[in-house]
């Protein structure tokens, strides 16, 4: 059984914003001209209120005429890996130890354009839990950068969707965060595989950066020689601020790239 993940500023009961006053059942159909009339004037009162939220949303969300997304000037295409330059993190974790990758799932069509680029980080042997120096265990980093740029239907809708599920692909979601202040709407996710992925839609573009740790033993244990107890996983939660920083870099080279 999955336990639902934990939501972290999620909204309160009774505060969204979707939610209309309905009609007074205790106005009925007669009562006069003057009755009527209201009526009308509340209708056509209402018709200008749902022009206005429709010219909103239109405006506000980068929706076209033709209900195409905005692009807010971001271009997505197969030399986008260069955005992932990964300062923050870099300076938390060490120098990647090569340029970024890019992988063979891209795609380049009409409708969508996908890059995918993955980075590895030097390393790190770990000490055990008796301060040992050379404990034979080992962690390692490696980031990874999914950026789409949606031509042709608003991802919005399944972005929200997707933010806030239990799983991924079989993996367990621990814990789901919103992210102020980034694009349209963020959503920070940890998996139990040790991931942490920032995820972001802004108009037509949808980016989601991507962290993952590992730990190997590497020792060369003889006959008989036991190994030593593992240390403790890495606290992904400890480069959060880090994970942001390098999105919203990300997300500026896209718009110049």
């Amino acid at each position: 059984m999955i336990s639902e993940p934990e939501l972290v500023g999620e909204d309160g009961p009774g505060s969204s914003s979707d939610v209309v006053s309905g009609f007074d059942p205790e106005q009925g159909s007669g009562g006069g001209g003057r009755r009527r009339w209201h009526g009308a004037l509340w209708g056509v009162a209402g018709a200008l209120t749902a022009s206005a939220v429709w010219a909103a949303a239109v405006f506000g969300y980068g929706l076209g005429g033709d209900g195409k997304p905005d692009a807010r000037g971001y271009r997505v295409e197969s030399d986008s890996c260069a955005a992932m330059e990964l300062k923050e993190l870099g300076r938390a974790l060490g120098v990647p130890a090569a340029e970024p990758a890019t992988e063979l799932d891209g795609i380049e069509h009409p409708a969508l354009h996908r890059i995918r680029c993955t980075v590895d980080f030097t390393t790190v042997v770990l000490r055990g839990p008796d301060g040992e120096e050379d404990s034979g265990w080992s962690t390692g980093y490696q980031a990874s950068l999914t950026a789409e740029l949606h031509k042709a239907t608003d991802p919005r809708s399944v972005f929200e969707a997707g933010s806030t599920v239990t799983d991924i692909d079989g993996t367990a979601v621990d814990r789901v965060e919103r992210v102020p202040d980034l694009g349209d709407s963020a959503y920070l996710l940890i998996t139990d595989d040790n991931t942490m992925r920032l995820s972001v839609v802004e108009g037509g573009a949808v980016m989601t950066l991507t962290l993952s740790t590992w730990i190997s033993y590497n020792g060369e244990g003889g006959d008989g020689e036991e190994m030593p107890d593992a240390p403790e996983e890495p606290e992904l939660l400890a480069y959060r601020g880090h994970l942001i920083s390098d999105m919203r870099d990300v997300m500026k080279a896209l718009r110049t790239g």
